[in-house]
């Protein structure tokens, strides 16, 4: 019988997905956990967290092995991983400001640095931890995982979290910019990712390593930046971009019939509405002009993308998946026109909520990778512009101004 050494875990933001995640740590039996929950500590320490999980079941009251408050109180050990499960908000607070205690003496100087491991949502989310490692410690390469993470899970309370019934997440190492697609990990990483994706894996979590996690969260933050930026904007759920009236609950009147459309009509139309006609929507108008909008839109997220991840000349790395675009739409589209469905983009919770989203990352990096590389993106900026005045606000209520 094979067994593991007991790992120290240290996850830092005890939110949906950080609540989820802790309790797969200490459910593989190979964790020991210790969770900084910031702004709910009280209610967690009090009753412990409430999960409810179509996956893994009702556990009221359930608590890691020690919980804390800040970060500076749970310094009395070295870890093998330091989990970040906060939002990444630069305006607020930066990644190496957050992660401060670890990084500062005398901890560093008694323990060594652990492998960080990123649950964060964004582009270029690693870059500050990275440069702050590096400073620290310029003979030492960085030890980051960074991840792309698919769950459907929210705080109903402080210490209550609903999790549907999957949980994904894509591991890979986080290097510096390159302008040469790599292959596959060297050996040295290969260990690195397999021993951290074995520990979640065996506690439930659906686990893939990859070779390139840039070219995989680039692809998935087209999600969260068009589709849950443009629901923040709208102030409505993507239910009320997708759901045609018969599927609303409760709806008892006639069924549709099969639209139909003159070939004049069929002429007229522009290339992103003719790509868009099958897709649901809540009414004609935003058929028309609304979900072509966000084809529109993610189409110039994803040329974009061909241009920083392009496949290899040898062919041994793939470029984006051409049909992304149509793919990522018609899914959201046939999830969110459901009568079931309930999902909320985090960016839309947060702006119903009246604090301050992740921007920065989420959309303005995009803008400024389009920048950098001469694509030209006008629907992706104007987002981004619009946001920012929201943000604003939020940032001014949040500091009392």
């Amino acid at each position: 019988m094979t067994t593991h050494a007991i790992k120290d875990v240290l996850l830092i933001g005890y939110g949906a997905v950080g609540a989820v995640y802790s309790f797969i740590l200490k459910n593989n039996g190979r964790a020991r956990v210790t969770v900084v929950a910031r702004s709910n500590y009280e209610a967690v320490r009090a009753n412990g967290m409430n999960l409810h999980s179509r996956k893994y079941g009702d556990h009221p009251g359930w608590r890691p092995d020690r919980l804390f408050p800040k970060i500076s109180d749970a310094l009395d050990r070295p870890y093998s991983y330091v989990v970040l499960a906060t939002k990444a908000i630069p305006e607020i607070q930066t990644t190496p400001a957050l992660l401060a205690p670890l990084l500062s003496p005398p901890y560093c100087d008694i323990h060594p640095q652990p492998t960080y491991v990123l649950f964060q949502n964004g582009l270029n989310v690693e870059v500050a931890l990275y440069d702050a490692l590096k400073k620290l410690k310029p003979q030492e390469e960085p030890r980051i995982i960074s991840t792309a993470v698919w769950i459907g899970t929210g705080l109903t309370e402080k210490n209550t979290v609903e999790h549907n019934e999957f949980d994904r997440v894509s591991l890979g190492v986080y290097r510096p910019p390159s302008t040469s697609p790599v292959a596959e990990n060297t050996p040295a990483e290969a260990d690195l990712l397999a021993a951290f994706s074995d520990i979640i894996a065996h506690g439930g979590s659906e686990t893939t390593i990859v070779h390139e996690i840039q070219r995989v969260k680039f692809a998935k933050n087209m999600w969260n930046g068009v589709l849950g930026a443009s629901s923040a904007l709208a102030r409505h759920s993507l239910r009320e971009f997708f759901r045609p009236p018969h599927l609303e609950p409760g709806y008892t009147g006639p069924q549709p019939e099969a639209p139909t459309m003159a070939a004049d009509q069929i002429e007229r139309q522009g290339a992103s509405q003719k790509a868009t006609v099958s897709i649901p929507h809540a009414s004609e108008a935003i058929g028309a002009y609304s979900i072509p909008f966000l084809y529109d839109t993610l189409s110039e997220v994803y040329d974009l993308g061909t241009v920083l991840y392009p496949p290899s000349e040898s062919g041994a790395v793939k470029g984006l998946d051409p049909d992304l675009v149509n793919r990522t739409l018609a899914n959201t589209a046939r999830l969110h026109a459901r009568p079931d469905s309930t999902h909320l983009p985090s960016m839309l919770m947060d702006v119903q909520a009246g604090r301050p989203m992740e921007v920065e990352h989420v959309v303005g990096e995009v803008v400024r990778m389009g920048r950098r590389a001469g694509v030209s993106m006008p629907r992706m900026e104007a987002l981004y512009a619009l946001l920012l005045v929201m943000q604003n606000q939020f940032l001014r209520k949040q500091r009392g101004a």
